[in-house]
């Protein structure tokens, strides 16, 4: 039995006959609808006092009948077939409504969320009237015929709100608003004279348009095109959320992606089931389709109910702040171990998320054997996924007890160590490329390294200043709330900032948000099995910095050193601060 959509409450079982034989009729392809059959939608709703929507695809066949309004209505974008920004979804809608308007926004943005051919509205006179001298001529007073625009269509934002793009170095401009969605609507329609409209002739037309258009924009295919959602809570100040966002767009950077826009919105609490409300997950979505988005990143992690339930609405993937960390992690990895620990963190994370995903896993295990009676392929997937996690988890707990002993070696030897620690990006490796010479990848980028690298490096000892060697090592750059998935798998590579002596923290004082990256280490830090050593703070890129943020510093932390590594200014004094932090970390022992 065909399925009727939508507010079914109070519906007479004759009613609902009457809105399933609507599945039985069929439309002339080159037709956008009949009087006869925009008659009879209007004769329903007229008896259930209720607005009908019948979909139609380009063979004349109805594929879904709702009761209620084109939004309340509309297909999910999951169902709907799939289409690009340069062509239509190949399904138009034709509508009752109960009042003698033409169509609203809320039913001009269905139309634009689900890229339909074109969208009918039949308003209907509620009783039906008469011609003069008599004759019934039905329930259609006018009707009104709407489709999309090509002009500028890929830039639509349905809020009436202005959407603010956040100023950042991807190239933004500041509270730039988005322009109102660009659609035509025609004047009033008599049935006959909506009956005459070809509908491939303006289908044609319009994907032409579209094709044109989308050939001028398009950008290279290789990077995703990215849509950043930030929700502000009261948990957090206005400028610690911009400065949250901001990150997450240099993240997406960092991860080979191009952020197109920011949407904002601030709520007292996170929506427990879309994080964002209903009115603008319609806004994500409509965005996200006229910009030609295929990815949506959230500024905070997403449960996978969450997840689920955003791309059913939003119709492409949605990823959250850890997963973006996660696959710049991936990308990142270089040694064995590294890979090893990222792919746990990976599988970690994916695993409660496997059901809102649908995602397909590759059989790592065997394949006889491997399937239990009646199990479903998720289940199969799941037990794949743990025992994968239960391998590495071995792995991982091989290379930990691997570097303990390397660790015990140079502890053997007494040779002091320091371990650099840090906000990513704060020029860790530069500074370890500066002070030994090494060749450590270096880039301005998020997470530019991984792997721990340590290597020797020559420091004045005692009165004589003779030199000491200490083994220094760069370590995984920390950032503010650190994936946990992550804090786990890279326990291995922590360690080694909980077995040194002694610590640099290096601090980016170009930064406008220093002072917060400071605070997210120190909690990072807090979070560790073992208390590391003592810390000394460097502030690094003091070529960058102005002078009332240099004075701030140094008022605020009076013991701190202050370095530009690439520039090699400071390192002298550097040398002789971390003889003296040695010194002291070893006579604590």
């Amino acid at each position: 039995m065909e399925t009727i959509y939508g507010n079914l409450q109070g519906l007479k079982s004759s009613q609902l006959k009457q809105l399933q034989r609507l599945y039985h009729q069929r439309i002339p392809g080159d037709r956008i609808t009949t009087s006869e059959f925009s008659q009879r939608l209007a004769a329903i709703s007229t008896e259930i006092n209720q607005p009908v929507c019948a979909y139609v695809n380009r063979r004349g066949q109805v594929i879904r009948i709702g009761v209620g309004t084109p939004r309340q209505t509309q297909i999910p974008p999951m169902e709907l077939p799939r289409y690009g920004a340069e062509r239509l979804s190949g399904i138009r809608c034709i509508a009752t409504h109960l009042k003698p308007e033409p169509p609203n926004e809320a039913a001009l943005t269905a139309m634009a969320l689900q890229r339909l051919d074109a969208l009918v509205v039949l308003n209907i006179t509620g009783t039906g009237f008469t011609r003069r001298g008599g004759g019934a001529t039905g329930y259609v007073k006018e009707a009104y015929l709407a489709h999309l625009a090509p002009q500028d269509s890929r830039t639509l934002i349905p809020s009436p709100a202005a959407v603010k793009v956040e100023e950042s170095q991807l190239g933004f401009a500041h509270n730039q608003q988005i322009q109102s969605p660009s659609w035509n609507i025609s004047p009033p329609l008599s049935l006959d004279d909506l009956a005459d409209q070809d509908l491939v002739d303006l289908v044609e037309n319009l994907e032409a348009e579209f094709q044109r258009e989308f050939i001028a924009q398009e950008v290279d295919s290789d990077n995703d095109r990215v849509l950043i959602v930030g929700l502000m809570t009261s948990e957090i100040t206005p400028l610690q959320f911009q400065d949250t966002l901001m990150e997450l767009a240099r993240l997406v950077d960092t991860a080979g992606g191009d952020v197109l826009q920011t949407i904002q919105q601030k709520r007292s609490r996170v929506h427990p089931q879309t994080v964002v409300g209903e009115g603008k997950v319609q806004e994500i979505a409509l965005t996200a389709q006229t910009l030609g988005v295929n990815l949506v990143v959230f500024n905070r992690d997403l449960s996978p109910s969450q997840v689920r339930n955003l791309e059913m609405q939003i119709g492409i993937r949605v990823v959250d702040r850890t997963e973006v960390i996660l696959d710049i992690f991936a990308q990142r990895a270089q040694s064995r171990a590294g890979k090893l620990q990222v792919e746990l963190a990976q599988l970690e994370y994916m695993q409660p998320r496997l059901a809102g995903r649908g995602r397909t896993m590759s059989r790592l295990g065997g394949g006889i054997g491997t399937r239990g009676p009646g199990e479903t392929k998720l289940e199969t997937e799941r037990r794949a996924i743990g025992q994968r996690i239960s391998r590495l988890q071995k792995e991982v707990n091989q290379l930990q007890a691997h570097r303990s002993r390397l660790r015990q070696r140079r502890q053997h030897r007494e040779v002091p160590s320091v371990a650099l620690v840090g906000y990513t990006n704060a020029g860790k490796s530069t500074l370890l490329n500066a002070l030994t010479n090494a060749e450590v990848y270096t880039a301005d980028q998020l997470f530019a390294t991984l792997d721990p690298t340590t290597r020797r490096l020559a420091i004045p000892y005692g009165e004589t200043n003779e030199h000491q060697e200490i083994l220094i090592t760069d370590t995984v750059g920390f950032i503010h709330e650190l994936p946990a998935s992550l804090m786990d798998a890279f326990r291995a590579t922590l360690e080694e900032v909980t077995e040194a002596d002694a610590l640099l923290h290096l601090v980016d004082l170009s930064h406008p948000a220093w002072l917060r990256h400071i605070r997210s280490v120190r909690e990072i830090l807090a979070q560790m099995p073992i208390t590391p050593g003592p810390a000394l703070v460097v502030f690094n890129k003091i070529d960058q910095a102005n002078s009332e943020t240099l004075a701030l510093a140094r008022e605020e932390f009076p013991l701190a050193v202050f370095i530009s590594a690439s520039q090699r200014l400071g390192l002298e004094t550097l040398r002789q601060r971390l003889a003296k932090l040695i010194e002291y970390a070893v006579d604590s022992r």
